[in-house]
């Protein structure tokens, strides 16, 4: 990817970086010069901010309300939001189902779903991982009972993250009991408010109330929400899930972190002098850096194919393998910049100033590398998909 811009390009940067500073309202912004810890509802502001500039999926295509942008311009605006500190958005509508909805939804699916997904008006999360069927997810026991025009769900999912903030939910269910792992599965759309659904939230180390447990008493589900075709869920999945490796490159979080280790090493003294004057303390910065420089651009090849109509492939489970581990060292090195003060903590609900954030975030991103489907799962694709290794 040509990351020489024209000037036309450069005057798109202005324009952005101008808009998302007229834009932003004051409580966020101040959020956003601190720690960036935002609530789902900062988050929700900021989604309907950004549809109404037009701006809120950039990736879609624009018959379906996207932007139109090229590869750069979409790597520009990016740059951009995550430069400003601004509230990521929702990813599991605009950037999980809302894909897979183009691709392989009907069309009813695309006009029920598709502009309140971009509006913001109804929010997504994923039913995937069960108690006994995480990494290994062909093993999912939710089951879909065949009821004529509808299914009958019972089971449990675990790991959903925000259900208690969701309207819909995605789901991968059991729908042929008999039939091989993979091919019994089907993707099934739910609606949240239906009877028999209940959402338990639980706290993470981080302290916060990230992850739902998801329960389904005999929920009723209309055989229209189901995306792909019966017992296709298999495919749906791994699409989806190419998506979601993709953003797990974590690109916005190993930024963020890294300016925030920077800011903290050039006002902290070692030796009498700032950290990061320091040539050891300098020299462990500037490593992750230069990692975290190389992870972007192999990322930015990535979301180029993908503006050319490429689907995700196995070589996203590279971007999440490198990105997740990346982000958990900045982390460390965080921690290990503020020393002693890193103990620090904040109460939810409260914006932190950044060094009371180091904490709280080194704990929650110990999962980044099992979320997702492991770092162990993605060795095996990588083996096997790219590599072409034979299996054991």
């Amino acid at each position: 990817m040509n990351l020489t811009f024209t000037e036309e390009e450069e005057a798109f940067r202005h324009e952005v970086r101008s808009w998302i500073e007229s834009a932003m309202p004051e409580d966020i912004r101040r959020k956003a010069r601190g720690a960036g810890h935002f609530t789902p509802e900062d988050s929700l502001v900021w989604h309907k901010i950004l549809h109404e500039k037009g701006w809120a999926a950039p990736h879609w295509p624009k018959e379906h309300g996207g932007t139109g942008w090229d590869a750069a311009r979409r790597f520009i605006f990016t740059e951009e939001m995550e430069l400003s500190g601004a509230p990521q958005l929702s990813v599991f509508g605009l950037s999980m189902v809302g894909p897979l909805i183009i691709s392989f939804g009907t069309e009813e699916q695309k006009k029920r779903f598709l502009p309140k997904i971009l509006s913001g008006e109804e929010l997504w999360c994923q039913g995937y991982s069960e108690p006994n069927a995480g990494s290994d997810l062909a093993s999912l026991r939710t089951t879909a009972e065949d009821a004529g025009d509808h299914f009958i769900v019972n089971g449990q999912k675990t790991w959903t993250s925000y259900a208690q903030y969701a309207d819909w939910i995605f789901c991968l269910v059991r729908t042929d009991p008999k039939a091989k792992k993979q091919t019994g599965i089907t993707f099934l759309l739910i609606d949240l408010e239906t009877p028999g659904v209940e959402v338990k939230p639980m706290l993470t180390l981080g302290h916060t109330p990230a992850f739902c447990d998801t329960f389904f008493e005999n929920v009723r589900v209309p055989k229209a929400n189901v995306v792909g075709g019966i017992n296709q869920g298999w495919t749906m999945a791994k699409a989806l899930l190419g998506h979601e490796r993709t953003l797990l490159a974590m690109i916005g979080p190993c930024r963020k972190t890294l300016q925030n280790i920077k800011r903290i090493a050039a006002t902290k003294t070692v030796h009498g002098r700032p950290m990061l004057e320091d040539p050891v303390w300098r020299a462990k910065i500037a490593r992750l850096e230069m990692r975290f420089r190389a992870h972007l651009m192999v990322s930015y090849r990535a979301l180029a194919d993908q503006q050319k109509g490429k689907m995700p492939g196995p070589e996203s489970s590279i971007l999440k393998l490198v990105g997740t581990k990346l982000v958990q060292e900045m982390t460390e090195l965080g921690m290990e910049v503020m020393g002693e003060n890193a103990l620090t903590w904040y109460n939810e609900g409260v914006c932190p100033p950044v060094e009371e954030s180091i904490g709280p975030y080194f704990c929650y991103e110990r999962a980044a590398t099992i979320y997702g489907g492991s770092n162990e799962i993605q060795r095996n694709v990588i083996a096997k998909m790219i590599l072409q290794l034979p299996s054991s």
